[in-house]
């Protein structure tokens, strides 16, 4: 008799969050089919609940499944899971305070992962981005690499780059963000892509470019908090076309 997946320990209301945000991180062109979306389960913090391998504007609660401390599958799921999974559960580890995380390839993004030119936040919707964007580098834990987070090891290097920071910039390849909720993770992802579309437009006039002080991130990130619930609650309309 085979065995069934285990019960997921997230609640209904986590996996719509993570559902939701699968698909209105897809209709703002953050991610295609490639990238996802994770979050720490609220039943049992040493997990997080992700999606089954599949393009995030289809993903649907059935989809989810719920990966270990280790970022493996628990006895009974036979689906396919993301090759990626390690980059969740490597920074779910060394940053507990993290509720969920996204990972994309994000396009405008990723010119300041190949170059020296630093992404800095160039108006308070990305005030987040004070704390950092640190580029990793896999060649420095693996020469010969195909760019993908395959294992524990590649997952925690990445870890160790985030730091502290709130997105880490992964050199021909993408970004990963987080955040202290699933709308906080959505919102930074967004607004990331944004201001690295405005910086390159902003490098096209004359110069220097005014970036906000430590101080003005700071605040414009307690600001953006406060109101979380404005674009979560409107994203979620457009993207589930749902009151």
């Amino acid at each position: 008799m085979k065995a069934k997946p285990a019960k997921i320990s997230a609640s209904r209301a986590l996996i719509d969050d993570v559902v939701a945000a699968s698909r209105i991180l897809a209709m703002h062109e953050v991610l295609d089919a490639y990238g996802h979306v994770s979050a720490r389960s609220d039943g049992d913090a040493s997990r997080f609940i992700i999606s089954r391998s599949l393009a995030p504007a289809l993903v649907t609660a059935a989809d989810m499944t719920e990966l270990g401390p280790d970022s493996e599958p628990f006895a009974g799921e036979k689906r396919k899971g993301f090759l990626e999974r390690y980059i969740h559960g490597e920074i779910y580890r060394l940053r507990p305070e993290v509720k969920a995380i996204v990972h994309s390839h994000s396009p405008s993004v990723i010119p300041f992962g190949v170059t020296k030119t630093r992404l800095q936040p160039v108006y308070h919707m990305a005030g987040f981005l004070w704390s950092g964007a640190p580029v990793f580098e896999i060649r420095k834990t693996k020469a010969d690499n195909d760019l993908l987070i395959r294992d524990r090891s590649l997952g925690a290097a990445l870890a160790g780059t985030l730091g502290n920071c709130t997105c880490v910039l992964m050199r021909g390849h993408g970004m990963t963000v987080v955040g202290e909720s699933v709308p906080e993770a959505v919102f930074r992802a967004v607004y990331t892509e944004m201001n690295a579309r405005l910086q390159l437009q902003a490098e096209q006039l004359q110069g220097p470019i005014e970036f906000l002080s430590d101080a003005e991130g700071r605040g414009a990130t307690q600001m953006n908090r406060d109101t979380l619930e404005r674009p979560w609650e409107l994203w979620k309309k457009e993207a589930l076309g749902r009151n």
